[in-house]
């Protein structure tokens, strides 16, 4: 037995710890799925915005909304209307799906509490070529 302790601590003698940190971040916009470690709700809420972009339309077939957030009681806390000519939908629901992750966390560790109100998909339309929520025109 001593002799198999001394054998393992002789093979580690050489190791290394291995950073895992990323060397650099990439910038939101050229890699939005991109996980980046440590990333918080709020800098995730930024890579969001960024991978909408302008949300620039030409009808509202073009527009969807993505839910952002998380809300105590289970849902999202709002959504973000964006353009399907500009933003893929596969790496912004990836985005989203982390934010909201971070956010339950958040919400959890504060012990935070809400109205349990569903909130729904209002919906996108194409406002003067840009996508809106729906609800704002209500």
């Amino acid at each position: 037995m001593k002799q198999l302790l001394l054998i393992l601590l002789l093979s580690c003698a050489g190791c290394t710890a291995v950073d895992t940190k990323p060397l650099a971040a990439a910038p939101a916009a050229a890699t939005p799925s991109a996980p980046v470690a440590d990333e918080d709700a709020a800098s995730l809420l930024v890579r969001i915005r960024n991978t909408i972009g302008s949300a620039s339309c030409t009808a509202s077939a073009e527009c969807k909304t993505v839910a952002v957030g998380a809300r105590a009681c289970g849902g999202p806390e709002g959504y973000l209307a964006y353009s399907t000519s500009v933003s893929p939908a596969a790496p912004l629901e990836a985005l989203a799906a982390r934010h909201a992750e971070r956010r339950r966390a958040a919400v959890a560790a504060s012990g935070m509490a809400s109205t349990c109100n569903v909130l729904p998909d209002p919906g996108a339309v194409c406002d003067k070529g840009m996508c809106r929520v729906g609800s704002d025109f209500n």
